[in-house]
């Protein structure tokens, strides 16, 4: 890596960016739009209103994280380029990571791949979105990053969702609903905050530059965003086997596979904990992003000012004798 240099872009145009609290507006209009839906499906045994509560369900939060983006990004950033970048990234997010992960097979490593798949597609598609944008600082690739979390899981959500209300009995809507509310209150810190993390690292560290950079500090946040990805789908089974440990009840105790109903119990304590965990964790290293390259960016303006200032104090240029 070569020494840092600062660059700057005259032509730079920023896109004003209004604070009128539309996320929140928008959180609970969607969410009494969701209920009235499943109240008329529910009244009129109309399977048609079926993909529309899929749709509201899987997609309000996921905006809502939008919205909220739109009203806090900076710079070059354009509203119909975020909105372009939850859609289009979201649909090449998911369609990169089913082809990526189509040759995957069953085994102890399976989740923690599925993390790296994911991740490696979401940071690609958030460098490609994120290559024009002025300037490049942790916040505002925070932001971007989870623009393109929330674009991701939305679409995964509502394929989620589909899975679940579909049986051999014909649509589950009870199903229906417990997925889409377990993955609507989840999903900030889950996708959302995963590629945000990873953002904020690649812009931080091409702060003060146009274009982004490369430090052994991207490849360690994609393998952290990673590996927490891999916890968060493996929690299930490490929960399981927990459950096991812990009640001292022999693995054997197991049928065909299914965790004896005394332990049901613990099982989903243990998994809700494992949740939870994970979540701070993802919180405190976003935090702790932000905090580094914030205390960064203010040591290099005020390295920039204690030169510009010597410069302004220097004497007048005269002829050589």
């Amino acid at each position: 890596m070569g020494s840092m240099t600062l660059e700057t872009d005259v032509h730079v145009v920023a896109h004003p960016h209004h604070r009128h609290g539309w996320w929140w507006k928008t959180l609970l209009g969607g969410f009494l739009l969701w209920v009235v839906t499943i109240i008329v499906t529910i009244a009129t045994q109309n399977t048609n209103l079926v993909p529309t509560i899929i749709l509201i369900g899987s997609f309000l939060v996921p905006f809502t994280v939008v919205l909220f983006v739109i009203e806090r990004v900076t710079g070059t950033v354009s509203t119909m380029q975020l909105i372009t970048a939850f859609f289009v990234g979201g649909v090449l997010g998911v369609l990169g990571a089913s082809l990526l992960e189509s040759d995957l097979r069953p085994g102890a490593g399976l989740y923690l791949l599925v993390g790296f798949v994911e991740e490696l597609v979401k940071g690609v598609l958030l460098v490609i979105v994120g290559w024009r944008v002025r300037p490049k600082t942790a916040r505002q690739g925070a932001l971007l990053g989870a623009t393109v979390g929330a674009g991701f899981s939305a679409f995964e959500s509502a394929g989620y969702a589909f899975n679940a209300a579909i049986t051999t009995r014909g649509i589950d809507l009870s199903s229906l609903l417990q997925t889409e509310v377990a993955r609507a209150v989840l999903s900030p810190v889950g996708h959302v905050l995963w590629t945000a993390i990873l953002g904020a690292v690649l812009f931080g560290v091409a702060h003060g530059r146009p274009k982004f950079r490369w430090t052994w500090s991207v490849l360690v946040a994609y393998v952290v965003v990673s590996v927490l990805h891999g916890l968060w789908d493996s929690n299930s089974t490490i929960s399981t086997l927990l459950a096991f440990v812990f009640t001292g009840t022999p693995f054997s105790a197991a049928q065909n596979g299914y965790v004896p109903s005394s332990l049901a119990g613990v099982v989903t304590t243990l998994y809700i904990a494992g949740l939870a965990v994970v979540s701070v964790i993802g919180v405190g290293v976003l935090v702790g992003v932000l905090l580094h390259y914030r205390r960064q960016a203010r040591r290099l303006d005020a390295r920039q000012y204690a030169e510009l200032g010597a410069w302004a104090g220097s004497p007048p240029p005269h002829p050589l004798r």
